[in-house]
């Protein structure tokens, strides 16, 4: 099944984005304990190159951070985003500028409409108010 498939979101269709490796996670805390540096941890233990999202920062866990999905300089094929709803349309409009990009993935609890219609006409698979942590730990 490839990820072209993947629109109601099943069990199968959800290990498909997992095969993915290269996820820009937006929101990225340096925190211990915010969800938004456990996630990414988690992520990062089981194999996936993160790379944060977060102007506030030069580096979370050791890592680059870029100010904007558009201006990180490499392949990125999922946006995991760990802002509030009514912030995720900027970050929508910006990530669609990114070429290649797969799979936009809003966090637990958060919803936007108009970013799932704006990824959605770009061919752009959208996860929403799902947690990559819970859905992989349960799904692996």
């Amino acid at each position: 099944m490839g990820l072209q498939d993947i629109d109601n979101h099943t069990d199968v269709q959800l290990r498909a984005i997992y095969d993915l490796k290269n996820i820009a996670v937006v929101g990225m805390s340096a925190t211990e304990g915010k969800p938004a540096n456990y996630v990414p941890k988690y992520l990062i233990k089981n194999g996936y190159n993160v790379v944060p999202v977060n102007p506030n920062y030069d580096t979370i866990l050791g890592l680059k951070s870029y100010p904007t999905v558009s201006s990180i300089p490499f392949h990125i094929d999922i946006v995991d985003v760990f802002r509030k709803s009514d912030d995720v349309l900027p970050v929508a409009k910006d990530a669609i500028l990114k070429k290649g990009l797969k799979v936009f993935w809003m966090q637990l609890g958060i919803i936007n409409k108009e970013a799932k219609e704006i990824m959605e006409q770009n061919g752009v698979i959208v996860i929403f108010n799902r947690c990559m942590l819970e859905e992989h730990s349960r799904l692996f």
